[in-house]
C-alpha cells in the first residue's frame, strides 16, 4: 500500500473530519461518525478511492532519485 496523500492534503482530511465529527456530536447525529473516514485517511497516508482515480498528492520521486530500500521512492 503506497502512500497518496501528501502533507497539505491530511492537514486539509483532519480539518474537515473534525469538523464533522463535532457537527454531529452537536446536533446528535450519527452522521459525525463519518468524521472518521478522512481522519483515518489522513493518519494513514492512503486513500482507496485516489487509487481508483489514479490521484497522488504524496510526494513523488526526484528524477535523480533511485528506488530503493531506503528511499521513499518506488516504481
Amino acid at each position: 500500500m503506497q502512500k497518496n496523500v501528501g502533507q497539505t492534503d491530511k492537514i486539509i482530511r483532519i480539518v474537515i473530519g473534525t469538523a464533522v465529527i463535532v457537527l454531529g456530536v452537536i446536533n446528535q447525529s450519527w452522521w459525525g461518525a463519518v468524521g472518521l473516514v478522512p481522519l483515518l485517511t489522513a493518519f494513514i497516508g492512503f486513500c482507496p478511492l485516489y487509487t481508483v482515480l489514479k490521484i497522488s498528492t504524496g510526494e513523488s520521486c526526484s528524477c535523480n532519485e533511485k528506488p530503493g530500500k531506503n528511499s521513499s521512492c518506488k516504481l
